[in-house]
């Protein structure tokens, strides 16, 4: 099975829906991750404000950080193998990584929604 880990300045569950089009993006993500992890895929976040030691204890990470600081935030790694830093990946990219259509995300995430009765108005969601 496939292993996400995301590395951000937060953890992503800590995300608000609605503000500036980062919180949204934020939220989007933490949603997602939400979902996929109900859904038993394996997807792992890290908050440098609530675990500093894993940005140290992961080598790939921490060269990232030495060279690049927090504006390479977030880092994503794949099973162990860096693949993105510096921007939230897309919902197409998150359904790749794990082996799942973009179909089969959709309704991943209908499913969270349904069980959660998470349904908000306007445009945060």
């Amino acid at each position: 099975m496939k292993t996400v880990e995301i590395y951000d300045t937060q953890k992503l569950s800590d995300a608000v829906g609605c503000g500036s089009s980062a919180d949204r993006e934020k939220f989007r993500l933490a949603t997602i991750i939400k979902a996929l992890s109900r859904d038993g895929k394996n997807i792992k976040q890290y908050g440098l404000d609530l675990n500093p030691e894993s940005f140290t204890e992961n080598k790939a990470v921490q060269e990232v950080m030495q060279t690049g600081g927090q504006a390479a935030l977030p880092i994503i790694l794949v099973d162990g193998e860096l693949q993105q830093t510096g921007i939230y990946p897309s919902n197409l990219e998150m359904a790749n990584w794990f082996g799942i259509s973009k179909d089969e995300l959709v309704l991943i995430l209908m499913k969270e929604k349904m069980a959660s009765k998470s349904f908000c108005g306007g445009d945060c969601c």
